[in-house]
């Protein structure tokens, strides 16, 4: 199955050409980016004696005649100009952009005027814990971001214990290459360095996605990220009031017992152990009708690309976790 990526220049092309290079059912048949003229080892010289191909100037034609399915990992605006003329031409897409995450309003709210309203009407979230049978007959796949990714998961299992209106506390920390490769005064070397900080406290943009995934309104949701000075992970601790006796260990295990990328633990959970997988560890301890959830993914991979090729498994009727790495890289 001939498969193609826009965007290749960033963290998460690398990420998906590591993977889509050793899929076992899906050829990288096209890698583009805004300038082409270059090839993918000269981007990332980790790719050196692995993937050498061309890296072409992004071209909606050339994508439809290579590709069946196609990864856009570009900025919010950019991707929906792709999007519309794709799905016309027949070719499926995981859009790793917030273009199709959220409804007209809220997406209008947060980001930018959209510019193909039609195609929101049919695209799925791409949470498979979610919307695993809807994707498999999916055209168009919103891939979650990396925070609503790690605190939903975290959630949804006991949203039915929470107590009504009481709010929801989301204290997230995410590694730099969160951020991308645009070079910012935020995080440059010196300011990342020995340092931690919190960035859009309350307002951040992913609390919309959170809060609209998890069917409560936009006020119940009190995110805050964090930036840490490392290099990849997100570790969500995540606060909810909840009512009634029940053991929440047991509950998390049931809830997730048939989903093959959801490891509860019974010990508070760590970024270093999901470094480089699609694993989302989730803890959880109550304390009379308080509860804690800690959820630890890798925001490179759980929260873009591996589930993009998740969802690109699910969308072309191939077992969900072919070709998705599963051993982290732990010293």
């Amino acid at each position: 199955m001939n498969v193609g990526i826009v965007g290749a220049t960033g963290y998460t092309g690398l990420e998906l050409v590591k993977m889509l290079v050793k899929h076992p059912r899906f050829q990288l048949a096209y890698i583009a980016n805004s300038e082409g003229d270059t090839t993918i080892n000269e981007l990332h010289p980790s790719l050196s004696g692995v993937c050498e191909d061309k890296v072409e100037k992004a071209d909606v034609d050339a994508i439809a005649k290579h590709c069946e399915l196609v990864f856009l990992a570009l900025p919010h605006k950019t991707a929906m100009a792709y999007v519309k003329p794709l799905i016309a031409k027949g070719v499926k897409v995981v859009d790793l952009s917030a273009d199709y995450r959220l409804p007209l309003d809220i997406y209008e709210e947060f980001y930018c005027p959209h510019t193909d309203v039609e195609n929101l009407s049919h695209v799925v979230y791409g949470l498979p814990e979610l919307f695993r049978q809807e994707l498999k007959s999916a055209k168009l796949v919103a891939n979650p971001g990396c925070f609503p990714t790690s605190a939903i998961l975290g959630l949804l299992p006991f949203m039915s214990k929470r107590v009504a209106d009481t709010p929801i506390i989301i204290d997230a920390k995410t590694g730099v290459s969160g951020a991308g490769k645009k070079l910012s005064e935020v995080t440059h070397f010196v300011n990342v360095n020995d340092n931690l900080f919190a960035y859009n406290p309350l307002m951040h943009r992913h609390a919309p996605e959170i809060a609209n995934k998890l069917g409560v309104d936009f006020e119940m949701v009190n995110f805050v990220p964090h930036l840490v000075p490392v290099t990849r992970g997100m570790l969500s601790s995540i606060y909810i009031t909840v009512e009634g006796d029940f053991d929440a260990e047991a509950l998390l295990r049931e809830h997730y017992k048939n989903d093959a990328h959801v490891r509860v633990s019974s010990k508070p959970v760590d970024m270093k152990n999901v470094a480089g997988t699609n694993f989302c560890d989730i803890y959880v301890q109550k304390k009379g009708n308080l509860l804690f959830i800690a959820s630890a993914i890798d925001n490179l991979m759980r929260g873009a690309s591996s589930q993009a090729v998740v969802n690109a498994n699910l969308m072309m009727g191939l077992d969900e976790t072919m070709g998705i790495p599963d051993i982290a890289y732990v010293p």
